[in-house]
């Protein structure tokens, strides 16, 4: 049986101060991440636009903004994996170079038809792969009662779909179809190169020799992988449904112009991508499972208030923010919780599957609002889900998932080599 590295680091000690390097590697991962989110979301924006032009229904609209969501959901569980064994430092430059190849195709020749699109869309998926990438290579470069609050700092790049939302239509209206396009890739092209020059991986990274087969099995036994899946398919997926759909919600319910429509969009994933750190800054101070629970039921309550379609201003402003902010700081609140049950050896294999259990659970959320919508001409139906979803998940934080907090169910990396095993995570609540 093939034996992983004795290669081993649990990366800074408990109480280690936090080195500049380590903060300069944070800043650079947090780029690439907003860098291939912007990639990634470059087709919601443009979704009424498209429905116009090429005249699709709801759920053809619905299908074209999930594609792309899909695929880099399920995406980051191989990606998540090949981290683990090679490092941020090659895999990073590698999924930013690879996104610009579905984005050229999509400026220059796949806008025409709604199967081009649909192309364009299923490799654009790439740059959602991101995220598996950042979480394993920042959470080795912090000590334990830091990771919350660092993958927080990092997840504040999915803000990188506001960029999209704020300048995609603006450009196409003042330039051409293919602009927006054509300057995300030159900045991704820009960002691979940066990072193949500057990224490092921490020192001592543990280095996998499984296969990855054999590693994605015991990843897939691991009790956090479930739990933490299970919350982030709610408090991620929402964020990504709504980043998503919104425009599109908002366009259609409320009669807001396609301009009025993507402002209102990235004001929402700002105030979400402002809270995460936020969200994982409490965690390391009040355990995942408070902050979590707080974000769930907010979620819950602004979803129910939301059904009845309250007037834009104040209340339906209201509720969306109030959405916006829990699902920032409930995603944030997650990853923390990942760092804190997960072994250190396998942060990228688990961060690959919770990774794509976020994503997916953007995924189906547009195309039901669109189902019903153009059933019922209402959305009212979507959001009382939402709300029963966000509710059963608040009871499973607070049963199932506190009590796996409470034992601190770490199970120690498998090792060769000779010396101390690595204690426990700390069980705070």
């Amino acid at each position: 049986m093939v034996q992983p590295s004795t290669k081993r680091s649990d990366g800074p000690a408990p109480g280690a101060p936090v080195s500049g390097r380590a903060w300069l590697m944070l800043a650079l991962a947090t780029v690439g991440f907003a860098v291939n989110f912007w990639a990634w979301a470059l087709l919601s924006p443009l979704g009424p636009r498209f429905k116009d032009v090429l005249e699709l229904s709801s759920f053809q609209q619905s299908l074209l903004v999930a594609v792309p969501v899909v695929v880099g959901s399920v995406g980051r569980i191989p990606i998540g994996a090949l981290t683990d064994r090679f490092g941020g430092r090659v895999m990073f430059p590698i999924v930013s170079s690879a996104t610009i190849v579905p984005v050229l195709y999509l400026g220059l020749a796949g806008h025409s038809s709604f199967a081009a699109l649909l192309a364009g869309g299923f490799f654009l998926g790439i740059g959602g792969t991101a995220f598996a990438v950042g979480v394993p290579f920042v959470n080795a470069w912090f000590p334990p009662e830091r990771r919350g609050l660092a993958i927080g700092l990092f997840g504040t790049g999915m803000g990188g779909t506001a960029i999209s939302a704020l300048t995609t239509v603006k450009l196409v209206d003042a330039h051409s179809m293919s602009t927006p396009f054509l300057i995300t890739a030159a900045v991704l092209a820009g960002y691979a190169a940066t990072a193949a020059l500057l990224l490092r991986d921490v020192p001592g990274r543990i280095v996998p020799t499984e296969p990855l087969t054999r590693r994605l099995a015991a990843t897939a036994r691991l009790g956090i992988t479930w739990q933490a899946s299970a919350l982030y398919a709610v408090a991620f997926g929402g964020y990504v449904a709504f980043s998503v759909y919104l425009p599109t919600y908002l366009k259609t319910g409320y009669g807001l112009t396609q301009g009025d429509a993507a402002n209102r969009m990235a004001g929402f994933v700002l105030l979400a991508v402002a809270m995460r750190p936020i969200g994982g800054w409490l965690s390391d101070r009040l355990g995942p499972v408070r902050v979590l629970a707080a974000s769930l039921a907010a979620v819950a309550a602004g979803a129910v208030v939301q059904s009845f379609t309250p007037a834009m201003t104040p209340m339906g402003t209201v509720a969306f923010l109030s959405m916006a902010a829990a699902l920032g700081a409930g995603s944030g609140a997650t990853f923390a919780l990942v760092a804190l049950l997960t072994p250190v050896n396998r942060i990228g294999s688990v961060t690959g599957v919770v990774g794509a259990a976020g994503g997916l659970g953007g995924f189906l959320p547009p195309l039901v609002m669109g189902s019903l919508y153009g059933k019922y001409g209402s959305y009212a139906a979507g959001l009382v889900l939402l709300a029963l979803v966000a509710a059963a998940a608040l009871g499973f934080t607070l049963t199932g998932v506190r009590s796996a907090v409470a034992r601190g169910d770490v199970p120690a990396p498998r090792r060769t080599g000779h010396g101390p095993r690595p204690g426990p995570a700390p069980t705070t609540v």
